[in-house]
């Protein structure tokens, strides 16, 4: 995603633009000022919520 954005920017504007500031994702969240254990328990939270919905619309046969 990152790559095929900065290619884009590169050919329309004639120089690339970035969605992140860095990679991997925690660390774009750093660069922007967030504390680490703030980005990590975010990060769980998304996570548990993503399983219970995985869980709940399981359709079990």
């Amino acid at each position: 995603m990152q790559v095929s954005w900065f290619k884009y920017t590169k050919k329309k504007y004639g120089e690339g633009r970035r969605i992140f500031k860095m990679s991997p994702l925690h660390h774009h969240y750093q660069k922007s000022g967030y504390h680490e254990s703030k980005i990590v328990t975010r990060f769980w939270i998304v996570g548990i919520l993503l399983a219970i919905l995985s869980i709940v619309t399981l359709k079990i046969r």
